[in-house]
């Protein structure tokens, strides 16, 4: 079997055994095609690599003029290769096991403070052009600072896994895989708003119609190709709901207020496993981000107030 052969049934497997979503697996197959090619210029292949090899790779990257998060995203996919190569009985060691990456430079997610999110929650319900447009726009808001759901997961929501008052709510995430998560009673009263208003709507409003054709499934239907709401639309929306609040529109959007959700649970005492399971996250790592969110806070808390953090004046 050639590397093409070899990257297909790494990529099968991927697939078939963990559940990679596909944006995964486009991003491990163009990592690997492209170390491929690498490799197959300096003569080997896929199955004969040697540590200097891969690190010669990252040295060609680095002299590419490739980004730290690129090459680091290079490396975890020639490691995950390297590893199911070895599980396949195709070699006898792991090359990639001890190799060191670039890593990535660490970004601390944007938030915003729990006072900012009330004034958002409190403006929602006065953006709109109706009454319908309100009770949307407030249950958008509520169910995704309630539950920190990703934007493509709140938009694609479907209408009959919200129906009956629900205490919880089962999202689908990434690579398919479900999750349950509570509901605030505002976001609880909020749902049974929109839908009340989703249901009543006349057979002849733009809303009847979309109810009755594309978007039935949909909790928030729209005349899209899909058939409910566009995350693009969704994002405009919020930029509404921050002006209406007093607040940069520039400084929100929805993963703002997804990492808001997350923020604000560890501030208030939360357990880091449990907010991983909330926001769905594969790997505690992606949610210990939060930690320095917080570690931030904490150290301009003390310097800000701690009377021994106070540079004295003299005379």
């Amino acid at each position: 079997m050639g590397d093409a052969s070899d990257i297909s049934a790494f990529l099968d497997a991927q697939a078939a055994e963990s559940g990679a979503a596909r944006n995964t697996l486009l991003a491990y197959g163009r990592d690997l095609r492209d170390f491929a090619g690498w490799v197959a210029g300096q003569g080997g292949c896929l199955r004969d690599l040697t540590r200097e090899r891969i690190e010669d790779y990252l040295t060609a990257c680095d002299a590419e003029g490739l980004s730290r998060a690129t090459r680091a995203r290079r490396l975890s996919s020639i490691r995950q290769f390297s590893r199911f190569a070895l599980e396949e009985g195709w070699r006898d060691t792991d090359p990639a096991i001890r190799i060191s990456g670039p890593g990535r430079a660490q970004r601390l997610p944007k938030t915003l403070s729990r006072d900012e999110v009330s004034a958002m929650l409190g403006a929602a319900p006065s953006v709109g052009r109706t009454a319908t447009d309100r009770a949307r726009t407030t249950c958008l808001i509520e169910l995704l600072y309630a539950t920190g759901m990703r934007v493509s997961e709140l938009v694609s929501l479907a209408v009959a896994t919200c129906r009956g008052n629900p205490q919880m709510l089962m999202i689908r995430g990434k690579g398919d895989k479900d999750r349950m998560v509570p509901l605030t009673e505002p976001a609880r009263a909020a749902l049974r708003d929109w839908i009340a208003h989703r249901d009543g709507a006349a057979d002849d409003s733009p809303l009847g119609r979309l109810v009755a054709g594309r978007g039935a499934r949909w909790l928030f239907p729209a005349p899209g190709a899909a058939g409910h709401l566009p995350r693009q639309s969704f994002g405009r929306l919020l930029s509404d709901i921050a002006a209406a609040a007093g607040i940069d529109p520039a400084r929100v959007s929805p993963h703002v207020i997804r990492h808001a959700f997350a923020t604000h649970l560890l501030e208030g005492g939360a357990d880091l496993r449990a907010i991983q399971t909330l926001l769905g996250h594969a790997d505690l790592g992606t949610t210990e981000i939060y930690t320095h969110v917080l570690d931030e806070r904490m150290r301009d808390l003390v310097l800000k107030h701690h009377p021994l953090a106070q540079t004295p004046t003299r005379d």
